[in-house]
């Protein structure tokens, strides 16, 4: 089981099980919203202890589609929380506990800040892989 929380701690959660992956998105959006680094956590598995009320959702103009999820008090950024998918993604940098994953992948690449130098060997996708 691994604790996760905002900023601020008036939105905590557990995940009962670890995540099934965890990448980085360097797209200008993700970097954006605070949530390069994602754990993608199967929906039954991810528990809301306290702070529902705190939880504010961003719905995109089109052509993009992902409903991003934050907190209203601190701003932290909190993914898809509240998806109704089977499996959505968090960012890393929520959870309290100690996560025995490594970055998988990295996606979106190409829109990679000049200033970022990735430093792991994990796969590269210039966009999104298929």
């Amino acid at each position: 089981m691994l604790k996760g929380s905002c900023c601020c701690g008036a939105i905590q959660f557990q995940l009962n099980n670890l995540p099934t992956m965890m990448g980085t998105c360097h797209c200008s959006r993700c970097r954006k919203l605070g949530s390069s680094t994602l754990i993608f956590v199967q929906k039954n598995d991810f528990i809301l202890l306290q702070g529902q009320e705190f939880i504010e959702k961003f719905q995109p103009e089109p052509p993009f589609h992902y409903t991003r999820s934050f907190c209203k008090k601190c701003g932290t950024a909190l993914g898809e929380i509240g998806s109704t998918n089977d499996s959505f993604p968090i960012p890393a940098n929520c959870l309290d506990d100690h996560l025995p994953l490594n970055i998988q992948f990295h996606v979106h690449v190409a829109s990679k800040p000049h200033w970022y130098e990735i430093c792991d060997s994990a796969p590269q996708f210039l966009e999104n892989p298929n």
